[in-house]
């Protein structure tokens, strides 16, 4: 396709060039008239060849990825309050509960915290593995790859993009201009911004994680729109915050409402991108975790209720493990390498516990 992409910009006299050099035939028979009269007619026919071939071929889609996850909403919350913007995904997909937190009592048991979830999420691996165990990050294992890795290794000129209400992910799991990340870089950042205590004053209702969380919804929607980033992480940080101070509420249902608006805004630079451009995106939100069954405002262990997430696509070729509930997030970045078709070395992708959710065509 990129040949055909070229053969529309040349010029006649770039053509001409390309035609003799195929049929070795003299410059002056092709540009001033003499000579056989075959030749003519052959150059002729031949560029005529070539521009039905370059306008006519279909283009190839370029496929890329919007990552998004809402914080700290339980899977029956999203299930009753009202959700526009998520559901218009999943009916282009689909729909699943999940689980967050390893095998119970096993070496793979991960505590239900964020940072657990976040990095789990970007790895496909448990923290026995990747060693997150808790919000400070002491001791991560960049040993084993985070997406953004793997597509900077697979293509390394791919468009990288992170938006988030926590620096923390860019800068500790991410791993961003680390040594131990072969000096990972991204082309497009937005986070830092709950450091602002001049822009965002701390208030003890947690609005401004809520004003952050506008603010990077924002500006990830006109990067999307006008970059088209190749894998981007949205992170909003809002509904978990309500969660810990309100538990299971009218204002969480709220700051659940607010969470799907902002979906629905990032989702509708995806599709203008998609009517606009070859392109071929794959969307998949989710969340970290769920919350404590008796008032919903803690998590962290492993009861039933703090285990289950859920998940929202509006990929098309779903497996059936999808569709059986039985997700776990592990399963993220086996997903999101089948999507985009990149080549991950063996030690990588040995070191998976999860398994991919999208059928291969």
């Amino acid at each position: 396709m990129q040949q055909l992409e070229t053969l529309k910009s040349m010029s006649e006299y770039q053509l001409r060039g390309l035609f003799r050099s195929i049929l070795q035939i003299p410059n002056h028979w092709v540009q001033g008239g003499k000579g056989p009269g075959s030749a003519r007619f052959a150059y002729s026919l031949f560029c005529l060849l070539l521009f039905c071939a370059a306008y006519t071929a279909p283009a190839q889609s370029q496929k890329k990825v919007l990552l998004i996850l809402l914080d700290g909403i339980p899977a029956e919350v999203l299930e009753r309050v009202n959700t526009p913007s998520l559901d218009q995904i999943a009916e282009q997909g689909g729909y699943s509960r999940g689980i967050m937190g390893g095998e119970i009592g096993g070496k793979s048991e991960s505590p239900t915290i964020s940072a657990v979830g976040y990095t789990t999420m970007l790895t496909g691996t448990w923290a026995n593995k990747h060693r997150v165990y808790d919000n400070a990050i002491n001791n991560p294992n960049y040993k084993y790859w985070t997406i953004y890795s793997m597509l900077r290794h697979a293509s390394p000129d791919a468009k990288l993009g992170i938006f988030s209400t926590w620096e923390d992910n860019r800068t500790k799991i991410l791993g961003a201009g680390l040594k131990a990340t072969g000096y990972l870089n991204l082309d497009f950042v937005a986070d830092g911004y709950e450091k602002d205590t001049i822009r965002f004053p701390h208030d003890q209702k947690k609005l401004y994680l809520n004003q952050i969380d506008q603010l990077v919804t924002d500006l990830a929607a006109r990067t999307i729109l006008e970059e088209g980033p190749d894998l981007s992480w949205v992170y909003l940080e809002y509904t978990d915050a309500v969660g810990h101070q309100f538990g299971d509420s009218a204002e969480m249902d709220h700051a659940v409402q607010l969470a799907d608006q902002r979906v629905g805004q990032l989702y509708s630079a995806i599709q203008a991108r998609m009517d606009d451009f070859a392109e071929e995106w794959l969307v998949l939100v989710t969340t970290d975790h769920g919350r404590t069954a008796t008032d919903g405002k803690d998590h962290g262990g492993q009861s039933e209720r703090e285990r289950e997430i859920w998940f929202v696509t509006n990929a098309k070729n779903l497996s059936n493990r999808f569709r059986s509930g039985k997700v776990e997030m592990v399963d993220v970045v086996p997903t999101l390498v089948d999507f985009l078709e990149i080549q991950v070395p063996r030690r990588q992708r040995k070191n998976w516990d999860g398994s991919s959710l999208v059928l291969k065509r």
